[in-house]
């Protein structure tokens, strides 16, 4: 059978481009401004019919912090990076989808005006994240209307002004949940209770104490969502603690699924890119392990804050510059593997003992709550870099600054991100000799935390 794609390629339509960007979030678009100043004829796609990311439809404020170094409402910030794509002359396409690869590689999009091949020197996928729905959470029962994700909530309320409903429940206590919350109350819901599987809530008390203000919500914790009622639309969910395996019903007639993210990394598999994990596997210099292609923002680090994302995106502009003024691509590197209770580590590939990583961090997640301890970046039994950490939460986000004094063997294997509970102990085999790396990371972390050791 001859697709339309097939037609358009066999007619020889190919849009060539030096570089091309997927996606126009904050990552893509960050990734954009920084390539056109550094005059490359750069073409970005959006599926969406506004540029932005999860930032349109996002009202409370706080973006634009270290990127823009003001703080900006989500729908400005959205705004802001929009209109210097344009003025910067990117070749924006909007209501655009990528879709599939051609065997020669072209990129096939499709659009209200038809299909198109795009020929790229290098590629960004910046697809950025979405929230695990409930099909995903495998929360069976019937399959009413009301159910919903915060980034659907949010379209729903800013971007269409639809009605939302009556009563709901939020599921998740991370930073999310509670703009959920926020959105809810501020469009006349009222919210039944907040419910997470996890013990205790995972986002910060000031978040907490501006979403409950004075409305005393009731938080469930090590609570699952065992069950959603309701025909036409939702009436109740059946809620069971965790640790009691009591049941009981709270009625509503809206679900709120929070968190849980995923990386948008259909694309990536479709190439296919290496993946490490749920992210494309990339370097410190966000180059995947084909070359020619990048990616950047929450499709490696799910899920960032937008001024990270698009500070990933700058860095990811450089990489391509110098990839297109000289081709070169690292073929050695050294793995860096994530360690339990660690979920994933970024970025998950080492090729050079001199460049770093955005902003010089690592950045991972953990599983469940963990107290006092030391996450310790380890080779060949060789402890190479170790923080101390009072508390680790799951849900949030985690950074480990690296000295620019640290020193990876490319050649020795792979480096595993570990967590060891208990006192900090010096890099290499000499247990009782202290290190002056080791000390210099100690007292940045204490100035970080503000208040000392606890």
């Amino acid at each position: 059978m001859i697709t339309p794609a097939h037609r358009a390629h066999r007619a020889g339509i190919v849009r060539q481009v030096d570089a091309l960007i997927v996606g126009g979030g904050p990552a893509g678009l960050a990734a954009s401004l920084a390539l056109r100043d550094a005059g490359v004829h750069v073409a970005l796609i959006e599926r969406e019919r506004s540029l932005g990311g999860i930032p349109r439809h996002s009202r409370h404020t706080g973006y634009g912090v270290r990127d823009l170094h003001r703080v900006l409402s989500g729908p400005a910030y959205a705004a802001h990076y929009a209109t210097l794509a344009e003025r910067a002359g990117v070749d924006i396409h909007l209501t655009t989808t990528a879709t599939d690869w051609s065997a020669e590689g072209h990129l096939i999009t499709t659009s209200p005006s038809g299909v198109q091949h795009w020929a790229a020197k290098a590629v960004l996928l910046a697809t950025g994240c979405r929230e695990r729905p409930r099909s995903a959470r495998l929360v069976p029962g019937d399959r009413p209307a009301g159910v919903l994700t915060t980034g659907t909530l949010q379209q729903l309320a800013h971007l269409f002004h639809l009605p939302i409903g009556e009563r709901a429940i939020v599921v998740g206590a991370e930073h999310v949940s509670f703009s959920a919350v926020h959105t809810l109350l501020s469009h006349g819901v009222a919210v039944a209770a907040v419910v997470t599987d996890q013990p205790a809530s995972q986002s910060y008390a000031l978040l907490r104490a501006l979403a409950f203000g004075r409305h005393r919500l009731p938080l469930y914790v090590s609570t699952d969502v065992v069950a959603i009622s309701g025909s036409e639309r939702v009436r109740a969910v059946e809620l069971e603690d965790r640790r009691s395996r009591a049941r009981w019903s709270v009625p509503c007639d809206t679900v709120v699924f929070t968190g849980g993210w995923v990386p948008d990394y259909e694309l990536a598999r479709t190439r296919p890119v290496a993946m490490a994990g749920p992210h494309p596997r990339v370097d410190q210099w966000l180059r995947t392990a084909r070359p020619g292609f990048f990616a950047a923002g929450n499709l490696v680090h799910a899920a960032e804050p937008a001024d990270v994302c698009a500070l990933g995106g700058r860095h990811a502009a450089r990489s391509i510059v110098q990839y297109l003024t000289y081709g070169e691509w690292p073929d050695d590197g050294a793995e860096l593997l994530a360690s339990d209770p660690f979920v994933w580590v970024h970025p998950s590939r080492l090729t050079s003992t001199r460049e770093r990583p955005t902003r010089g961090r690592l950045l991972t997640r953990v599983r469940h709550f963990l107290g006092p301890g030391v996450i310790e970046l380890v080779q060949a039994d060789r402890v190479l870099h170790a923080v101390r950490r009072h508390r680790l939460v799951p849900n949030r986000s985690i950074s480990v600054a690296l000295p620019a004094s640290l020193r990876v063997d490319l050649a020795a294997g792979p480096v595993e991100l570990r967590w060891r509970p208990g006192a900090l102990r010096p890099p290499g085999n000499d247990l009782s000799v202290p290190s002056p790396v080791l000390q210099v990371g100690v007292q940045r972390e204490r100035r970080r935390q503000g208040n000392g050791w606890p």
